[in-house]
This record gives C-alpha cells, structure tokens and sequence, in this order.
C-alpha cells in the first residue's frame, strides 16, 4: 500500500509507520499538534492508516493501546503549544518569515481562535496547519488554562481515536485498499466541514444581527430607537 500521490515519500503515512513504527507516529502526532516545526506533518493521514494497517494486521499493536498513546501524544503536544505560546507571548507575531515559519499561519490561527474561542481546540484538530498553531495562540491569548486542558482532552480524543477507529472500521473493506490515496484526500477535505458548518452559522448570525439592527431591533441602541419614535 502506498500513498506517495500524497506528497515526498518521507512524508508516506506507510513509510513512515514502515520505518519509526508506533512510537515514531507519536512523536509525529506530538509535533503535529502543538510544535511549530510540526505543521506540515501528515496528520489525518498517518491517524487513518495506522487504524487501516493494525485492523489488517500489518501494524502489530492493540488497537486500543494505539487509540490511548495517540491520544496522549494529541493533548501533551496541545499542552507544551499552549506552554510555548503562554511563555513567547507577543513576540511570536514578530518573529521573521523562515522556510518553516510563516506569519501568514499564525494570523490564520489568531483569527481562526479569535472566531471560535475554547472550541477551536477541537475544531482545529481536524483542519491541517492550523491545528498546530491554535493551542499556541490559545498560550499567546492567555486563555483559562481550565478551560484549554477540557478542551484539548476532548479535541485530543476526538481526533486521535476517532480518525485512528476510522481506519480500523474501514479496514476491511477491499475499497478502501484499492483507493486509499482518494480516501486519504478526501478525510483531509472532510476535515474542513466543520469549520464550514461553524462559519455559515456565523454568517448567519451576522446577517441576523444587521437586520435586527436596521430594523431597530435589539441590537439598535437605545438612543437611536428613542430618535426613530420621535421621528414618528
């Protein structure tokens, strides 16, 4: 089985798991989830494949132990981002254009935190890049560290067991083994669905918002309101 369609063979989700095995996917999902060096790593990917190669047999490790060490590697790579960010603070937003850093990613996480709030810790975890970024800004931010650690945990295992059960559900299936690049592109396009979802809701909440306000609705202030009836 191999995915290179995907990208540079070092970043094949079968190579790598050929090559560095289960602890090498977790210092994948560590790096992933809250390192800066860790954006580009093949998240969604490597997740989907390790449940694919342990339901077939070809990975030997409990599927369950699995799901565990994933999901602790997502919230301590979460937890040392979020550290990070706390401690760098402003000064990451000045730190110069590198070939692996780019300011445009952490204007992209800022707004993408600044938008969503505590839950964009569990949405980011299924959107590439900026689930590297979040928990860092979330540190830069100074957001409750009660509120981050409930937040990673559940973004942690929704992300880390669920996309690995997804590839061990599907295992079987002859389908998937014959078109694994397309369904590996295509968990990545899904991962964008619930950011969509987030975002129409928002916009319809804005275009909610204006009309109540040009209707001098509950969003008008009392002193314009008080003008229009004297209008009247």
């Amino acid at each position: 089985m191999t995915t290179l369609a995907l990208g540079p063979s070092w970043l094949d989700p079968d190579y790598l798991l050929n090559q560095f095995g289960l602890w090498g996917l977790l210092v994948i999902v560590f790096a992933e989830s809250g390192l800066l060096i860790g954006f580009f790593l093949p998240g969604d990917s490597l997740l989907f494949t390790t449940g694919l190669l342990i339901t077939t047999n070809k990975l030997d490790t409990p599927l369950w132990l699995a799901c565990v060490l994933i999901c602790l590697a997502a919230i301590l790579g979460d937890q040392a981002g979020y550290l990070f960010g706390k401690k760098v603070g402003p000064s990451l937003f000045n730190r110069p254009d590198s070939k692996l850093f780019k300011q445009e990613n952490v204007v992209k996480a800022h707004e993408f935190f600044e938008k969503y709030g505590p839950k964009s810790l569990v949405l980011a975890r299924f959107v590439p890049i900026v689930r590297t970024f979040t928990p860092i800004i979330a540190g830069v931010s100074g957001m409750r560290y009660r509120s981050f650690i409930t937040f990673n945990i559940i973004g942690g295992v929704m992300w880390g067991a669920g996309v690995t059960l997804l590839g061990a559900w599907l295992g079987n299936i002859e389908f998937v083994h014959k078109n694994i690049e397309a369904i590996l592109i295509l968990i990545v396009l899904i991962s964008v669905v619930p950011i969509a979802i987030e975002f129409l809701r928002a916009r319809s909440k804005s275009k909610k918002a204006a009309a109540e306000e040009g209707a001098g609705g509950p969003g008008t202030p009392p002193a314009q309101q008080r003008g229009r009836h004297a209008k009247r």
